[in-house]
């Protein structure tokens, strides 16, 4: 009632001020003629002082007084007029100013019915930080999402495809400790569209890789399950998720669903923060970046960020380059690689840019066997970041790779 209250009070306020200037303008209001008459007295007493200092002569004063006096008559005449004529009448004015003031409370009150939230309390930042980590906290598992979802409709798989799959279910059953024939079922499984038996079997790699598990495993296993849970990241799919970054903080994957995760809990300000930086390190064709894109300026919106930073498409090969690389002979793939690495040489001396570029420019070098430009690229990028402890063991992997390093 206090909102309600104040609403009705602010409209009532403003219809007011409006009707104190409608008032105040007809009472205000003067008549041009009015002008005229006080210039026409002026001139009168002008003419009295010329008479009396001698400049005009009785008969040129008469005369001169007749002509004002007709012209005050005129004006005087006139004005009546416009004053009987001019403006609205009183009862008018009030009518106008019950309807400003009706449609003012009237309409606030339908707006705000129509688009505000009667009755919400206040929100403030802290208060929503403290919900969003309580419905982090209290969110449903995995199986419990599982289990309210209505039963997916079965794919339809080819008939010899569906044999092999069957077939290499039956053979896994058998052998719980083949970790080929896991990866194999759990590849095909999702696939296939079995998501739920896909991350069973990727499970189950996990287990049999153990402390040897890469990042990919755990964040193949978290992608799984958000696929077979419709896009929802479970907390059983966090620590997914959260063993793959342990293992590689810039895996893209893995802080893509992580982002995605923040959104979903009412954290869009982090979320946005993880993609900010995972499209920082993004490798040049990663199928995530596009994705991350397609939602970056809802997600900007959303995050209370107004001017994103401009963060351009990663360098490098795209889908549709490695595709027609296919179809090339060895020495047209040969040609067309030298030039791509030749190109982003003359980007990185001309503009610069990011340590990730560097070190792809470096191993592309030690790959096409040209070890001496590679060492001469890798003394001016240790230059560059000298300092930068991250930058500079990525470099070191460069050199490993590129068979350079000391």
């Amino acid at each position: 009632m206090t909102f309600w209250a104040l609403l009705i009070l602010t409209a009532l306020l403003i219809a007011a001020f409006l009707g104190y200037a409608m008032f105040r303008g007809r009472k205000n209001r003067e008549p041009a003629a009015t002008y005229d008459l006080r210039v026409y007295r002026e001139q009168l007493a002008g003419v009295d002082r010329d008479l009396a200092r001698g400049v005009v002569s009785e008969a040129d004063a008469e005369r001169v007084r007749t002509e004002i006096s007709r012209r005050i008559l005129a004006a005087d005449a006139q004005m009546q007029a416009q004053t009987d004529q001019d403006g609205p009448p009183l009862w008018a004015n009030v009518v106008a100013i019950s309807v400003v003031a009706a449609v003012l409370v009237g309409g606030g009150f339908w707006m705000y019915r129509q688009m505000g939230a009667a009755g919400l309390p206040d929100q403030p930042l802290e208060l929503r930080k403290e919900m969003a980590e309580a419905l982090r906290a209290d969110r449903p598992s995995q199986a419990q999402v599982e289990a309210d979802l209505p039963a997916a409709p079965q794919p339809q798989l080819d008939e010899s495809y569906a044999a092999l799959l069957e077939q290499l279910r039956e053979t896994v059953s058998t052998r719980p400790d083949d970790l080929q024939g896991h990866i194999l079922l759990a590849q095909h499984e999702a696939n296939a569209g079995n998501f739920r038996a896909a991350y069973a079997a990727q499970q189950r790699v996990i287990e049999l890789s153990g402390d040897a598990a890469p990042a990919d495993a755990y964040s193949h296993l978290a992608e799984m399950m958000i696929l077979s849970a419709n896009g929802y990241v479970s907390p059983e799919a966090e620590e997914a998720l959260k063993q793959a970054l342990q293992r590689d903080p810039r895996h893209g994957p893995a802080n893509y669903y992580l982002g995605q995760m923040m959104v979903q809990v009412g954290r869009p300000d982090i979320g946005y923060r993880i993609w900010i930086d995972a499209l920082r390190v993004a490798p040049p064709g990663a199928p995530w970046v596009e994705a991350i894109y397609a939602q970056l300026d809802d997600l900007a919106f959303r995050a209370g960020v107004f001017n994103p930073p401009n963060i351009p498409a990663p360098s490098g090969p795209s889908r549709e380059d490695i595709d027609a690389a296919a179809a090339l002979t060895p020495e047209e793939r040969q040609e067309m690689i030298q030039g791509m690495v030749n190109q982003l040489s003359d980007r990185l001396a001309t503009e610069g840019g990011p340590v990730e570029d560097w070190a792809q420019l470096i191993a592309a070098l030690g790959v096409l066997g040209e070890g001496q430009r590679a060492i001469d690229i890798m003394k001016e990028a240790v230059d560059i970041f000298a300092g930068d402890t991250e930058a500079l063991e990525l470099l070191d992997a460069a050199a490993f790779q590129a068979g350079i390093a000391q």
